[in-house]
């Protein structure tokens, strides 16, 4: 697909453009509003063909929940393996600027399925959670409160620790919007134990020599909105002797990983930074 297309597509999910604009650009680009509403399907998400993990998974314990932060009621789905034996590592999964979609709670129960409790945490939750329409979505973020909205986060940690089968091992994994909110939290929280943000926005420099968590962090050769902070922020860890791992997927675009989206989805390059992924955790947490 045309470059300049995948360019608008994330330019309308991430200025936001109105939807309007954004089709009224596509057509342009496509060359007639029927070639653009062929390749809409491509950017947008198609969740019903992207579970890698089936909702009626017999090994898995799958449940909406919702808990008292601080600020306020707090929801999520947690997923845990049905018949672990002893304590178990955990981890919480911030989801994209849409909120926790589908396409994020099947990545919830891959991470559950690979032996862990998992938490895909609703950062919209101060609004009621998620809506059904990804355009609402996109619209409330621009709307947290940023002190609370990284509060609520951190809450979610912390309701991972105090859950009885867990171990007190904690790591975070997070994509786009939330791989930025993953960096936040490896400034934010002192116990977090591994760190993995997916072409998200850097930390501060200058809160670089809080991080206490071992940090992973993917990026797509491609995206070079994200990328720009890639220099400062990499120079900040090597200075304060921070333990991490940086990989650029060359030829790669932002949103990678996400197999609902087919015209950004790499289905290598997600299986690898996912391996990585599964491998620090395994490494961290157990």
């Amino acid at each position: 697909m045309d470059q300049k297309i995948i360019d608008l597509f994330d330019e309308y999910t991430h200025k936001p453009l109105k939807r309007e604009v954004f089709l009224a650009k596509l057509s342009k680009l496509a060359g007639g509003t029927a070639a653009a509403l062929a390749i809409l399907p491509l950017l947008e998400g198609n969740y019903a063909m992207a579970n890698q993990v089936s909702v009626q998974d017999a090994d898995l314990l799958m449940e909406e929940i919702s808990y008292p932060s601080k600020n306020c009621t707090m929801k999520g789905y947690l997923v845990q393996p049905k018949l672990a034996k002893g304590k178990l590592g955990a981890v919480l999964v911030i989801h994209e600027n849409r909120g926790l979609t589908p396409h994020i709670k099947d990545v919830t129960r891959r991470i559950a399925k690979a032996g862990y409790i998992a938490l895909g945490i609703d950062a919209l939750s101060p609004f009621g959670g998620t809506p059904n329409n990804e355009d609402e979505g996109r619209a409330l973020f621009v709307k947290l409160d940023v002190v609370q909205n990284l509060e609520n986060i951190k809450s979610g940690l912390d309701y991972l620790r105090g859950l009885k089968n867990s171990n007190k091992k904690t790591g975070v994994v997070g994509f786009c919007w939330g791989g930025g909110m993953v960096n936040s939290m490896a400034v934010m929280d002192p116990e977090l134990n591994a760190a993995v943000a997916y072409y998200g926005r850097q930390a501060e420099v200058a809160d670089v020599p809080k991080i206490k968590a071992k940090l992973m962090l993917h990026y797509a050769g491609m995206d070079e909105r994200i990328n720009a902070g890639i220099p400062a922020f990499e120079e900040a860890l090597k200075s304060n002797k921070k333990d991490y791992q940086l990989f650029v997927y060359e030829g790669a675009q932002h949103a990678f990983n996400n197999d609902s989206s087919p015209a950004r989805y790499n289905a290598e390059v997600a299986k690898l930074a996912w391996t990585r992924t599964m491998g620090l955790f395994d490494q961290i947490l157990k």
